[in-house]
């Protein structure tokens, strides 16, 4: 059967069930509700900054990218169905066009006794997700879902027993190698009033090969000379495992993981081969066993909140298919170990996990005396497993409330960042920023309020420095409107450019509708430590949001 069949088959199926469902909705009690979200950008060239050479901008001019969702539940069972398009799309590959449409997800559930059966395309993790997690990013078209079954069963009130199989979710298709695990999670109080409780875990993962896939690793192994080859002896099955907890003990919490995965050969893109001729270049494949150590620590209470997280990660590449690179088969998800920014100059340079090897930690220090007065601060750092430097970040940020009419916050920001490491981008200098910045929110009264933002970003590397300013106006509930400029006021590699973004958003029930007219400067996108590098934006964009 090809994978377009049972696509059909079960995209007939809901669709009947779910034109009937209203009919018998309100005699049996029964839910259904979905959302949508749709993407359309329109392409306008602008060789200056570099958005040009892909399809969109030469003779597509046009793309969308759409996910509509619908769930019933009813006789005590839950049914999902998402319909996903793609016309044009960047998201796939950003110098590229993706096309295709299709059922993205389905699923179906029912909870009997203390089992609780899920079949189709599931989501979930063990852990922190370091051994296996399903799980979905949108703005990177990483969808991970686990194609398969699910069952969970509660010993007591307090441990579940969770085992799973499968194949990972590629698009409109699968991978061919098979996933299949076992997690047990539990609950404990202690002491005589119960202020210390644990919640400890422990999981197995379990990857195997396909034919075809362990094929194509040995054929590549056959262009090794026998000093590269040497050592590398594929296998088709690779376990991995991880014990975890979670200690909570009045204002403290204290998470731990730690996971092994058993020797397999992964790429490693770093890594130096011979070419057979005398020549050398970077790139092949090797054979290790992964560790991962992970580690959280927080403490709240009197105005005070301090997290503080560390992380060894040591050849813990983990793919449907050894030889596939960056957001491409992943079936685990290794915590990053940088401060989310949220400002646009702020979060310009945001470091990838790196799988193959890392040494990384975080502090996170907040304390607010009062009301009016909140401050923050916050460091990383990540290097390789030699003590190589390849990010760092110092922030510290403070925020005052003057009663209910105005907020001021202002911090400074500096970075240290491996562009070459990151970025990919061979023999790119070191980048070290200073970012001041500062927001000004006022509000004329219950409904309408105003926000400043102005930033400025000093660097000799990559582009050179920037400044940024944004205002935006809102009317609550329905209104929004904004105009932002990004200018390049010490350019390195290019002219000074100018980089406006106008937009009005539109809300209306559950509804809102969103037009840009938007240039964007070439850069790192990252959600949740997965990163990418994106081109040069030019264009307008119009998005749709519904809840129903």
């Amino acid at each position: 059967m090809s994978n377009a069949e049972p696509h059909s088959f079960f995209a007939t199926f809901f669709l009947i069930l779910f034109f009937a469902a209203p009919l018998y909705a309100q005699e049996e009690g029964g839910r259904l509700y979905g959302n949508l979200e749709s993407n359309s950008s329109f392409y306008i060239r602008d060789s200056a900054i570099g958005a040009d050479n892909t399809p969109q901008y030469d003779n597509q001019l046009f793309g969308v990218d759409t996910w509509l969702s619908l769930n019933y539940s009813n006789w005590g069972f839950d049914f999902g169905l998402r319909f996903d398009m793609f016309n044009n799309s960047a998201l796939l590959n950003p110098t590229g066009s993706y096309n295709d449409h299709g059922i993205g997800r389905w699923f179906i559930q029912r909870k009997v006794n203390n089992l609780l059966i899920t079949g189709g395309y599931i989501y979930d993790q063990i852990g922190s997700g370091i051994i296996f997690r399903a799980y979905e990013e949108r703005p990177l078209l990483i969808d991970n879902a686990l194609i398969g079954l699910r069952l969970g069963f509660e010993l007591d009130s307090n441990w579940n027993v969770k085992v799973f199989a499968g194949k990972q979710k590629r698009q409109f298709s699968h991978y061919e190698s098979v996933i299949r695990g076992l997690s047990v999670d539990g609950f404990a109080q202690l002491g005589e009033d119960n202020r210390v409780t644990l919640a400890p875990g422990l999981g197995v993962v379990a990857r195997g090969l396909d034919d075809a896939t362990m094929d194509r690793v040995v054929n590549t192994l056959r262009f090794y000379t026998p000093k590269d080859r040497e050592g590398l002896d594929p296998t088709y099955n690779t376990y991995a495992f991880s014990l975890y907890n979670l200690l909570t003990a009045g204002p403290i919490s204290w998470y731990v993981e730690g996971a092994y995965k058993t020797p397999e050969i992964m790429f490693d893109p770093y890594a130096v081969r011979e070419d057979g001729t005398g020549g050398t270049f970077l790139g092949k494949l090797i054979q290790s066993p992964g560790t991962v150590f992970y580690s959280s620590l927080s403490y709240s209470r009197s105005g005070w909140g301090i997290t503080l997280e560390g992380k060894r990660t040591e050849h813990f590449s983990f793919r449907t298919d050894p030889q596939l690179e960056l957001n491409f088969g992943q079936i685990n998800f290794l915590p990053p170990m940088s401060r989310q920014n949220t400002y646009r100059l702020t979060s310009r340079y945001v470091p990838a996990t790196q799988e193959l090897g890392e040494w990384a930690y975080q502090l996170d220090v907040r304390y607010s005396p009062s009301r009016r007065w909140n401050f923050l601060a916050n460091t990383s750092s990540t290097t390789d497993l030699d003590g190589e430097r390849l990010y760092r970040e110092f922030l510290i940020e403070a925020k005052y409330r003057h009663e209910r009419i105005w907020t001021l916050t202002f911090g400074l920001q500096r970075q240290e960042y491996d562009q070459e490491r990151f970025e990919g981008k061979p023999l790119a200098p070191f980048v070290e920023t200073v970012t001041p910045y500062a927001e000004f929110l006022y509000k004329f009264d219950r409904r309408k309020a105003i926000k400043l933002e102005a930033q400025y970003m000093n660097t000799n590397e990559d582009f050179g420095s920037w400044v940024y300013f944004l205002a935006e106006y809102s009317i609550a509930p329905n209104w929004i409107f904004s105009a932002s400029g990004m200018y390049n006021i010490n350019p390195v590699m290019t002219d000074k450019l100018f980089y406006p973004t106008a937009s009005v958003a539109y809300s209306t029930g559950a509804n809102r509708f969103s037009l840009s007219y938007v240039k964007q400067v070439e850069g790192v996108i990252c959600t949740g430590g997965i990163c990418r590098l994106e081109p040069a934006f030019s264009g307008v964009r119009f998005t749709v949001n519904s809840n129903f």
